[in-house]
C-alpha cells in the first residue's frame, strides 16, 4: 500500500511538472519510469498510473476552466454534444479518462520492463 501511494504522488508530481516545459504526452514518460522504480505488481501499477493522471488532468482542467469563469468549457461541452450530453462534468472526466489510460498502460508497461532484468 505504501508503494501504491508513493507511486501515485511520483507520477502526479513528474506529470505535473514535465508538463510545464514538455508535450502532454509526456506522462506515459513519468508513469513508465515511476513504475520500472517502484516496484508492484502489474495490476497496482497500472492502476496507480491511472488514478494519479485521471485526478491530476480532472483538477487542472477544472482550475484552469476556473479561472475564466467557465466560458470556453461550457463551448467544449456543447461541441461534443453526443459525448458529453452538453456536461461539463462528463468532459472533465472524459478528459481524465484519456490521461488516465495513457499514464496507466505506460505504468503498466513500465512494471512488466522491470520484471525482464
Amino acid at each position: 500500500m505504501k508503494n501504491f501511494l508513493l507511486a501515485i504522488l511520483l507520477t502526479a508530481i513528474s506529470s505535473l511538472l514535465l508538463q510545464l516545459f514538455l508535450p502532454w504526452w509526456i506522462i506515459a514518460v513519468a508513469a513508465f519510469a515511476v513504475a520500472y522504480f517502484i516496484k508492484q505488481n502489474s495490476l497496482l501499477a497500472f492502476l496507480s498510473g491511472f488514478v494519479a493522471v485521471l485526478l491530476l488532468w480532472v483538477v487542472y482542467a477544472y482550475l484552469l476552466s476556473a479561472a475564466n469563469e467557465n466560458i470556453l468549457v461550457v463551448k467544449v461541452a456543447e461541441l461534443m454534444k453526443a459525448l458529453t450530453k452538453g456536461s461539463t462534468t462528463t468532459l472533465y472526466l472524459l478528459t481524465g479518462l484519456i490521461g488516465g489510460l495513457v499514464s496507466g498502460f505506460a505504468a503498466l508497461t513500465g512494471s512488466l520492463a522491470a520484471r525482464l532484468k
